[in-house]
Order: structure tokens, then sequence, then C-alpha cells
């Protein structure tokens, strides 16, 4: 059975850094494009990052360019997001998904599986 599973949430003041991971099991991530995403309350679920299957190409979103940094382990089969300078706009639930091979792309309808998520917490 295919699965994401994400890890890394947490509380953060603003400011602070935290750093997410996103595991398979039932499948090997290096083939694929994989993509972080983000729901708050209230809002759609966006895009936020996505990371080539060879690592070589990422996107970002605008409103965390400079701040996030998108990685692979494909050795680990792990998927990470490094987060910095954390905001409180940022609190959301975090999701990662295995996404298309070959193209680069947040277009969320073309990602399954989806993981579980994890919460991120920016307060002050």
């Amino acid at each position: 059975q295919l699965q994401l599973a994400e890890s890394g949430g947490g509380l953060v003041q603003p400011g602070g850094s935290l750093r997410l991971s996103c595991t398979a099991s039932g499948f090997t991530l290096d083939r694929y494009t994989i993509g972080w995403f983000r729901q708050a309350p209230g809002k759609e679920r966006e895009g936020v990052s996505c990371i080539s299957s060879g690592g070589g190409s990422t996107k970002y979103a605008d409103s965390v360019k400079g701040r996030f940094t998108i990685s692979r382990d494909n050795a680990n089969n792990t998927v990470y997001l490094q987060m910095n300078s954390l905001k409180a706009e940022d609190t959301a639930m975090y999701y990662c998904a295995k996404g298309p091979s070959g193209i680069v792309t947040m277009n969320r309808r073309l990602f399954a599986p989806w993981g579980q998520g994890t919460q991120v917490t920016v307060f002050s």
C-alpha cells in the first residue's frame, strides 16, 4: 500500500524554525515529484513547495520563497521541508503528497496519495 507520513510539526514562536519530514512506504520516492502543501482553517489547500525526482528542480510559493527549503534524500525515501523565519500566517496543517513523474508542478490535482498531515502553529 502506497503511503506517506509527515512528521516534525509543532509549536514555534515567530522567527523560529522547524523541519518537516515526509517518508514514503510501499513505493520509492525517487521516481516522482514530491510536493508540500498546507491548509489553514477556512482556507483552501495551497501548494508550498515541490521538488523533482532527482532534486535538481524546485518550486516555491511566493509567500515562502527565501524562508523555506525543500530537499530530498532518496536513499532514505524521505523529503524534507526546512522552514525558517516562521510567521503567524504559516500556521496550518502541512501535507506531503506524491506527484507525477517528469513534471515539476504544484497542481494539487496531480498529487496522490497524500499523508495525514502535521500541524504547524506559529504563535507569539
